[in-house]
């Protein structure tokens, strides 16, 4: 079938529809007739700006013979205002089908349910530009076997990308999301290994360059990768685009680039004409939605920068103007033109690298040599290419910073392969130097082994955690039922299946976190406080001290504490101790008789379990208040108190605590300590991430963990073990993403990112504690402030994936006191 055949369909189907010819798609075939008589190999670009949903059908008519004509290539293209509907929209990509070439949907208002049916039900087109588009999680599951770039740029909504999301993409070279909200190194890498094609990778881009290949000054040499020749760096115009058809010999390399420089510039970064487009988009998005492009970094959680503040090719933040948290500092008018001068790279490949429109995936310390060693396929990433040389340093640097399987594993094994192992009683190779049972694991063929192997077997195979809302429920209380909002949390110290939580309404509750249900409730007496202290006894397992931030101390029995209580209370606590005022934290001793509480002073006080006196009070310990005391979990007299004065000090109630047995000083006010659970070590969290493992002996340094930054001096941080003493984990306030490191070595194993399934807003940690009966469990009180308030505790199963999760819905309110306790 001829173009002229073609277009005589078209018009028969004009009058089968009783529509008028549309004079832009009779110009689209002159234009295809042009090409023919020059004998080239001829396309039809279709411009949705000049379309109303009347010509729709019989132009699909049209299309649909077109499988049989001797067309090359029909791309669709966006510029300005489209009148069509979606249903059309949608319906004209489906019947152009295998001739579909690029698809270009650039800074386009579709709803969420255009673009689930284009991911569900994929595309034909080689090209696809999905450039600035209110995208929030990249599922894609429909087949897109022809597509080889793919362009999400500015998708400034898109914050993750699902387990098997690029399954459906075999032959995609080509990938750029410079400017998203994607930070998950771990998930984006097991994401992105699915792609057996992928060549070039983007999350930011080099200010010379418009595409995703390699800049032109990297390296004297032209390399050869596996695309098509490159010419120049010409920004998309598309008047040029549907005019000059291409007479490039090099097609025959590539035939469906037939318009190479059009093609390469769908990716391309024309800073002027997005800046616009892009600021214009900010009022499109919904009420509920934590992204505004003037702080889309916070909805990250990350550094928020000044216009000069970017990230180097690893990670790590030049600063040369104020880094805070809050509003994000935009100096220039620009507010996505960011650029500065790099630093030389170490291997010599590139002497400047300006960096333009990062991800905050690109924040993350040591993030291109993780992806380079994760990615082994990979040529160029962020418009460098990479060389052998670069590929072995990668490979070094990745795994002196990051563990890539738990205990020490150098590769994968399936669950099957571990139990296997040993029903025969054999135990494999899992280490690549020679095993040495005197400092690693006294038995290598013994039951701990083997579950350590098996939980690394289950992690490795999921990148992506369970996550699930513990406290989203309610209770019913005088008739009314009333949201539960927790502020502090402890697992029972010998009921695996329980854990108690304290509110923001003073209430005390037990719970079978297994099955949600409320075991033991205990409203609040008169004014509503926060219990920001909750200890269980270890000896008496039914009974824990609550503490308030009013001062209040009261020691409850669970065994006599329902359920549900009657419209009167009779007050349960077995004992009620004299106030400590302004209470933020409480610690019992391991033989159950005494317990500490700290507040906002420079004093501890000593009570006494049975007699509900206080024994003593300790005056002037820190310079400044004393957030969190913590006694040893082996001896009833040691004790250590961390303060906002920047020291951690070790004390011996048998030395009457007038002097520290040593003290241990930070670089900020410290948040938190604990010691470990065989009280080796200490576990100090100062402001900002600052988190170290210091030696309980003597608080010599044993362990930092690097842990980067963010600049705000109200990014309050606790950490915990997990896993008895093997690993950590740490979250910050300020910030939505737990961070889990190997306790020994201080390598980063996985970070556990958090948000609001509904509206898609960021969850930020107030506090968080490892399973004591699980490994690789934790639990997460999690806040956030927009839509509006609310708190919840989240349960990670680091074991299991996220794809087995139900959705659940978020619906607490609160107001937040993000610095108080531990």
């Amino acid at each position: 079938m001829t173009i002229s055949t073609l277009e005589a369909c078209y018009l028969d189907s004009c009058k089968r529809h009783e529509v008028l010819p549309n004079s832009a798609v009779l110009s689209w075939f002159s234009k295809a007739k042009i090409q023919s008589w020059h004998n080239e190999k001829y396309s039809i670009v279709v411009s949705l700006d000049q379309l109303k949903d009347a010509d729709v059908s019989p132009l699909i008519h049209a299309f649909m013979a077109a499988e049989s004509s001797e067309i090359n290539a029909v791309d669709i293209l966006h510029e300005s205002n489209c009148a069509l509907s979606e249903e059309n929209i949608t319906a004209l990509m489906h019947a152009i089908n295998l001739k579909l070439r690029i698809v270009d949907l650039l800074d386009m208002s579709l709803t969420k349910d255009v673009l689930w049916d284009i991911f569900q039900d994929g595309l034909a087109c080689e090209v696809l530009n999905l450039r600035s588009l209110h995208i929030r999680k990249l599922n894609i599951v429909g087949s897109f076997t022809r597509l080889h770039t793919l362009n999400l740029d500015f998708c400034t909504s898109l914050t993750g990308i699902q387990k098997d999301c690029f399954a459906c993409m075999p032959n995609l070279m080509h990938l750029s999301m410079c400017e998203t909200r994607v930070a998950n190194l771990w998930t984006t890498t097991a994401a992105l290994s699915k792609l057996p094609s992928l060549a070039e990778l983007r999350f930011q881009n080099c200010l010379c360059c418009k595409d995703t290949g390699p800049c032109p000054a990297s390296s004297g040499e032209k390399a050869n990768f596996n695309v098509c020749g490159r010419t120049d760096m010409t920004q998309l115009n598309m008047a040029y685009y549907r005019e000059v058809p291409s007479t490039n010999g090099r097609d025959a390399m590539c035939p469906a680039l037939s318009t190479k420089e059009a093609v390469r510039n769908l990716i391309s970064l024309d800073d002027s004409k997005t800046t616009c487009k892009i600021q214009s988009r900010t009022d499109d998005f919904s009420e509920n939605s934590e992204v505004k492009l003037s702080s889309y970094l916070k909805g990250m959680c990350l550094l928020e920068l000044s216009s000069t503040d970017l990230p180097d090719l690893n990670g790590r933040a030049k600063s040369q103007n104020k880094v805070s948290f809050g509003k994000l500092l935009i100096q220039d008018k620009d507010e996505f033109t960011m650029s500065f001068h790099k630093q030389h790279l170490t291997n010599g490949t590139l002497n400047k690298y300006n960096s333009h429109h990062p991800s905050p995936i690109c924040f993350e310390k040591h993030y291109r040599d993780y992806m380079i060693a994760s990615l082994p396929h990979l040529e160029v990433l962020d418009n460098i290419p990479i060389r052998k040389m670069d590929r072995e340093m990668a490979k070094t640097n990745s795994s002196k910073y990051y563990e890539y399987l738990p205990y020490k594993r150098q590769q994968k094994e399936s669950v099957v392969s571990v139990l296997h192992k040993r029903e025969m009683g054999t135990s494999g190779i899992y280490f690549q130097k020679p095993f040495k049972p005197k400092q690693l694991y006294p038995y290598k063929n013994g039951q701990h082994f083997f579950l350590r192997s098996l939980s690394a077997a289950k992690l490795g195979s999921s990148a992506w955690p369970f996550l699930h809302p513990l406290s989203n429920f309610s209770h019913t209380f005088k008739e009314e039922s009333k949201r539960l909002r927790p502020r502090q949390f402890e697992y029972h110290p010998t009921n695996s299946s329980l854990m108690a939580f304290g509110t923001l309404d003073g209430e005390v509750v037990v719970i079978n976190h297994e099955s949600g249900k409320i075991v033991s409730y205990i409203p609040s007496i008169g004014a509503l406080n926060s219990v920001l202290g909750l200890c269980w006894l270890k000896k008496h397992p039914s009974k824990l001290v609550a503490g308030s931030d009013d001062g209040s101390l009261k020691l409850f029995d669970i065994n006599h504490m329902p359920p549900k209580v009657a419209d009167f209370y009779c007050c349960s606590a077995s004992v009620t101790y004299d106030n400590f005022e302004q209470l933020t934290s409480l610690h019992m001793n391991s033989t159950d008789d005494q317990f500490l509480a700290s507040g906002y002073s420079k004093n501890v006080a000593l009570y006494d379990i049975s007699s509900g006196k206080r024994l003593q009070l300790f005056t002037n310990m820190h310079r400044e208040p004393i957030n969190v005391v913590k006694f040893a979990n082996h001896s009833p007299f040691l004790f250590a108190t961390s303060s906002f004065d920047r020291d951690v000090k070790m004390w011996d109630l048998r030395q009457n605590p007038v002097r520290p047995c040593y003290t241990a000083s930070s670089s900020r006010g410290n948040v938190m300590v604990c010691f470990s659970p065989d009280d080796l070590y200490l576990l100090v969290s100062a402001v900002d991430n600052e988190v170290k493992q210091l030696l309980a002996v003597d608080g010599r340094l044993y362990t930092n963990f690097e842990i980067a930054s963010t600049g705000s001096a109200h990014n309050y941080t606790r950490s915990y073990y997990m896993n008895g003493r093997d690993y950590i984990i740490s979250g910050s306030c300020d910030e939505h993403v737990v961070r889990i490191c190997c306790a020994q070595t201080g390598r980063r194993l996985r970070d556990v990112h958090l948000e609001d399934k509904e509206s898609g807003n960021s969850m930020f940690v107030q506090s968080l504690r490892g399973d004591p009966f699980r490994e690789f469990h934790m639990s997460i009180l999690a806040a956030s402030t927009r839509p509006s308030s609310k708190w919840e505790i989240i349960k990670v199963n680091m074991l299991a994936s996220s794809h087995c999760a139900e959705k659940y819905s978020y619906e607490q309110r609160c107001g937040p006191s993000y610095i108080l306790g531990g």
